[in-house]
């Protein structure tokens, strides 16, 4: 029995990216086409099968473990992102700043998709959400230098708005113009999840 089940919600692929290699920073390099491995994009800061554990799993790994790279990809909502350059007193955000790898369009409350949805293009290609991706200071970096006194305000204005990590389970090639249809997992809500999140 299938237990994953298809959606009629979709997203439109508006902008496609990669993060270089070189560099310290998050800023993304945009492409018409992006190919993806099992290891995610080649030529990509954050491809790879493995990396380095991060902040964001210090309670599970001391920082710099290697371990399974869940992170490969960034997806990020065109109507999240406008939310949060509002937030901010932009009229935009460049997605170049933000280090953003695909952009959807009309996909509702992208950042909250529930972890192992998957987004499946029309040939097949298919990415795996990990989780949400939560705001850091870095894009603000990118942003103070495009629009200074911006910067400072990104990581706030864009809490509940970053998008969601991804993982290639499917590879293929994505495209401008693809459409993304949400499968989400066909489970309950976990009993207990309200408690454990209200204990933070």
């Amino acid at each position: 029995m299938p237990a994953l089940k298809p959606t009629e919600f979709t997203g439109t692929i508006l902008w496609l990216g990669r993060v270089p290699v070189e560099g310290d920073g998050v800023r993304s390099v945009p492409t018409g086409t992006l190919g993806i491995g099992f290891a995610g994009s080649e030529g990509e800061r954050h491809s790879g099968l493995t990396r380095a554990s991060c902040s964001r799993v210090t309670s599970q790994h001391p920082r710099g473990t290697e371990i399974a790279n869940a992170r490969q990809l960034t997806v990020l909502s065109a109507e999240e992102i406008a939310g949060t350059a509002a937030r901010m007193g932009l009229d935009a955000i460049d997605p170049t700043w933000i280090g953003a790898s695909i952009i959807l369009q009309g996909l509702p409350d992208l950042t909250h998709l529930p972890p192992s949805s998957r987004l499946q293009s029309t040939d097949g290609t298919t990415l795996v959400v990990d989780m949400e991706n939560r705001p850091c200071a870095l894009p603000g970096r990118e942003i103070e230098q495009e629009r200074a006194g911006f910067g400072k305000l990104y990581k706030r204005a864009a809490e509940g708005r970053r998008g969601v990590t991804a993982w290639v389970e499917r590879p293929g090639t994505l495209r401008l113009g693809d459409v993304l249809t949400l499968h989400v997992p066909d489970q309950r809500l976990w009993a207990h999840a309200e408690a454990v999140l209200l204990a933070r």
